[in-house]
């Protein structure tokens, strides 16, 4: 089955060719679908330079988050999985091949990464308390099983991602999905992943409202469409 890795990027000059060299070094059939939200940095100067018959690039003029940019590359999928992928070095992308074991066993549709069950640094005392209470909600609400709502690697079968109707434009993404993945019926499994965090100094982008953003998407899907 071919992979279909959605990118979304913003203001990552820093770091986007290390992720795009990792993304290809995982030994599996794969597109990769870049999608620029508006970057200002030199990331869009990086990208347009980019020649690669298995690289898709979408430039967006206007800033409007991971959300907005995911569901654009969503638009452009063609595998029969996806997974999404932070522009930034905190992920391992090799640890795909143990989410896609299990999709490829039919043991789920949909899989989450979970740094919780990797042995890894913890992130910041905010950030890690911030992850286990959002993860809390999903099980609360969703009856979800999870350890860890908030991960950025969530890999569905792309029959999934056609049944929902994303309305996402930030980080919220993660919370929308995870709902709406479970309202479905879907059971999400878990496997553990590397997590290499990075501080808000360094380039974090998720700030104290994402986290209360997070807090009320899962709470607003547990009662509406």
């Amino acid at each position: 089955m071919r992979l279909s890795v959605i990118i979304p990027v913003y203001n990552e000059k820093l770091t986007i060719l290390k992720v795009i060299e990792k993304v290809k070094k995982v030994p599996v059939e794969k597109e990769i679908i870049i999608v620029d939200d508006g970057s200002n940095d030199g990331t869009r100067e990086i990208l347009s330079k980019l020649k690669d018959e298995n690289i898709k690039v979408i430039f967006k003029e206007k800033n409007e988050g991971k959300g907005t940019a995911i569901r654009v590359g969503l638009k452009y999928v063609k595998g029969e999985i996806i997974v999404i992928q932070d522009a930034d070095l905190e992920y391992e992308p090799m640890d795909w091949l143990k989410m896609l074991k299990i999709i490829e066993e039919k043991k789920a549709n949909v899989v989450f990464g979970s740094r919780i069950l990797g042995k890894n640094k913890k992130s910041s005392f905010f950030f890690y308390i911030g992850g286990r209470i959002l993860s809390f909600l999903a099980n609360l609400l969703y009856n979800a099983k999870i350890t860890d709502e908030p991960t950025c690697y969530k890999m569905f079968k792309k029959e999934v991602i056609d049944s929902i109707n994303l309305k996402c434009k930030g980080f919220e993404f993660c919370p929308e999905i995870t709902a709406k993945v479970r309202k479905k019926g879907y059971k999400i499994f878990e496997v553990p992943i590397n997590y290499n965090p990075r501080s808000i100094k360094e380039g974090k982008k998720i700030r104290l409202k994402d986290g209360f953003i997070a807090i009320w998407t899962l709470i607003k899907y547990r009662f509406i469409e």
